[in-house]
């Protein structure tokens, strides 16, 4: 990596100052960047951009409930051995034919420095993560059935990423870089819109965020609509050409917003805003 090598935002990404110094912390340091905050705000999307930024190839690694930690780093296929062994295949000869590289393998051996995502790693096993302490801090892994030593070539920037299902292990913790996404201000979330719909009339942007914040700060909401659902409804707005004044209104709570499928996303928090409606109008 070059010294002077810095992420400095993009045009297709809204990245706070905050944000992108913890981007450049994580490259001079050369430790993961753990990045945490509501989902939709942009955690895996960071990593694309700072990739596309940096002009470094990106790798991902999305994580689910049944992912391993040895997964990463490679699988070794021993079905496939035995059965090409009874079928009377040459292949079986040499183990490597049924050794498959995981992400991590493909990230060191790059002939470039990568951005190597690991994304949502909460979703793993709570051990997932104590599983992967020496790899990622020490860049190199060992194979057991080839007895070989595999070692970065270049040390790849990792992002990771949690939606703080569950806590991570304090070892885990302290070999990253730390940063949380802030859910974005009104301010921030017009740059944000900006980008994705440049020509949205202001009257309806402006009504849009009105009615967007007025529904998170509805108390009792199980799920708080994020950036990307915002996004979604907008784009639906202007599929079905509705204008500013259908979203007017001086209280959220007297006014279910059009196709607020887009938002809210279980009964209960439709039913709450169906309530609050209803009350609303009856005490008026």
């Amino acid at each position: 990596m070059r010294p002077d090598t810095r992420f400095e935002g993009s045009s297709n990404y809204v990245a706070t100052n905050d944000l992108k110094l913890a981007v450049n912390a994580a490259l001079t340091l050369q430790r993961p960047l753990l990045i945490k905050g509501e989902p939709g705000t942009g955690k895996t999307m960071l990593a694309e951009e700072v990739a596309a930024a940096l002009g470094m190839p990106l790798m991902q690694w999305h994580i689910k409930s049944t992912t391993k930690a040895q997964q990463g780093l490679y699988e070794y296929d021993a079905v496939s051995r035995l059965r090409d062994s009874q079928l009377g295949d040459e292949r079986v000869k040499d183990i490597q034919n049924y050794i498959v590289k995981g992400v991590l393998w493909q990230a060191f051996t790059a002939e470039q420095q990568v951005v190597l995502l690991i994304d949502e790693i909460d979703k793993a096993d709570i051990e997932f993560p104590n599983d992967l302490l020496r790899e990622l801090d020490r860049m190199e892994f060992y194979v057991y059935e080839t007895r070989e030593m595999v070692k970065a070539v270049h040390r790849p920037l990792v992002i990771i990423t949690s939606n703080n299902e569950k806590e991570l292990p304090d070892a885990f913790l302290r070999r990253c870089f730390f940063h949380y996404i802030q859910f974005p201000d009104k301010d921030t979330m017009q740059q944000i819109v900006d980008v994705h719909f440049p020509t949205l009339k202001k009257e309806l942007l402006a009504q849009a965020l009105q009615t967007f914040y007025e529904v998170r700060d509805v108390a009792g909401l199980k799920k708080k609509p994020s950036t990307s659902e915002l996004l979604d409804w907008l784009k639906l707005l202007l599929a079905e050409d509705i204008g500013p004044e259908a979203l007017r209104s001086k209280d959220a709570k007297s006014v279910v917003p059009p196709l607020h499928g887009a938002l809210l996303k279980n009964e209960q928090d439709v039913h709450l805003f169906e309530r609050l409606v209803f009350m609303s109008r009856a005490n008026r």
